[in-house]
C-alpha cells in the first residue's frame, strides 16, 4: 500500500478543505515547497498536489508556479490535479515535470478529449472520480452529475485509462474514515488500479484499506489532514502500510 501525502494549494498556500467546500478552509503553517521536501525526506515515494483555485475555475497562476517549484525541489514523482480543462493545460503541467496528472471534470464533460489525452500521454493520465452518495461531482465538487461513480469507472477503463483516484467527497477533510467498500467497488467494476482518497483519520484506516485491498485493485491511499493535524506521522503510516 503506497502512502501518498497530499498538498492542496489555494492562493499559493497549503490548505485543507472540509468536504470540498471552498468556504470551509484551514490554512496550515509552512511553505508548500518546504512541506514537500519534508515529506520526501520522511520517506514519501510520491506526492499528490492539488490546485484548488483551478478546480474552482478561479485564477490559479500562483498555484501553477508553486507546483512547478515543488516538482523541481523533490526527487520523487508528483501527481498533479485541479483545473486541468484542456490538452494544453495537461501538456503544460507534464512539461513542468509532473509524473502524472489527474483529470476529473474533463473526463466527464469531454470523453473525446480524455481519449486524446490517453493516446498522447498514456499511463501519465489518471482520472479522479469524486463522488457523493455514489454520484459523480464535478467543477470543484460543486456540481452533481446524473452519473453513478461506478459507471464512470467503467467508461474510463474502456478509454484506456490506467488508474483512478477515488474520493468520497462526504468524507474528505473530515477525518471520518475511508469509504473502503465503495473504493473497492470502483476497483472491481473498472478492473483498474485505484488510489483511495478522503477520510483517513488514524492508522487503523490504512490497515483496514490494506486488508481489503488484497481482494481488489486498491494499491495506494492519499493522506492529508491526518498528517497536518498530527494524528500520526508519515513514518508511522509507512510502517503500517
Amino acid at each position: 500500500m503506497l502512502i501518498i501525502p497530499a498538498i492542496d494549494l489555494k492562493g499559493g498556500r497549503c490548505v485543507r478543505l472540509t468536504q470540498g467546500r471552498k468556504a470551509d478552509v484551514t490554512v496550515y503553517d509552512g511553505e508548500p515547497v518546504e512541506i514537500a521536501r519534508e515529506f520526501a525526506a520522511a520517506g514519501a515515494r510520491m506526492l499528490h498536489l492539488v490546485d484548488l483555485d483551478g478546480a474552482f475555475a478561479e485564477a490559479n497562476a500562483v498555484n501553477r508556479k508553486v507546483a512547478q517549484q515543488i516538482i523541481r525541489s523533490v526527487k520523487i514523482p508528483v501527481q498533479f490535479g485541479g483545473g486541468l480543462r484542456s490538452v494544453g493545460d495537461v501538456r503544460q503541467v507534464l512539461e513542468f515535470g509532473a509524473a502524472q496528472v489527474v483529470i476529473g471534470t474533463l473526463a466527464v464533460e469531454s470523453p473525446d478529449t480524455l481519449n486524446t489525452l490517453v493516446q498522447l500521454f498514456g499511463f501519465r493520465i489518471c482520472v479522479g472520480i469524486d463522488a457523493r452518495d455514489g454520484y459523480v461531482m464535478t467543477r470543484g465538487w460543486e456540481k452533481q452529475e446524473p452519473l453513478a461513480a461506478v459507471e464512470l469507472a467503467r467508461r474510463v477503463a474502456d478509454a484506456g485509462v490506467d488508474r483512478i483516484v477515488y474520493t468520497d467527497v462526504a468524507r474528505d477533510g473530515t477525518l471520518g474514515g475511508v469509504n473502503v467498500e465503495q473504493t473497492c467497488a470502483i476497483a472491481r467494476e473498472s478492473g483498474l488500479r485505484v488510489t483511495a482518497s478522503g477520510g483517513v483519520s488514524e492508522l487503523q484506516d490504512i490497515t483496514r484499506l490494506s486488508d481489503a485491498a488484497r481482494s481488489c485493485g486498491v494499491d495506494s491511499v492519499i493522506v492529508g489532514k491526518a498528517l497536518y493535524e498530527g494524528r500520526f506521522t508519515l513514518p508511522e503510516a509507512l510502517r503500517v502500510a
